[in-house]
């Protein structure tokens, strides 16, 4: 899931690989230090970004950055 909201382009993003689920990543706009403003994710994200970070080796992997394909 990408909570990058439509039109709006962010250089970097920090993805959570799904380990159970193919296609099952979650991805969130970030700086190039992989910070994210928690405060102004929207509920649903916030949520999403504190699961994965709790269920790394469960159900994700570690998170990496990674540049973002940004479209014009």
């Amino acid at each position: 899931m990408n909570t990058t909201k439509p039109g709006v382009s962010s250089e970097f993003q920090l993805g959570f690989a799904s380990l159970v689920t193919q296609g099952g990543a979650l991805s969130l706009s970030c700086d190039a230090k992989r910070g994210i403003d928690i405060e102004a994710l929207p509920a649903r994200a916030k949520n999403n970004h504190l699961s994965a970070r709790e269920m790394v080796g469960l159900n994700y992997s570690p998170a990496c950055i990674f540049r973002s394909v940004v479209a014009h």
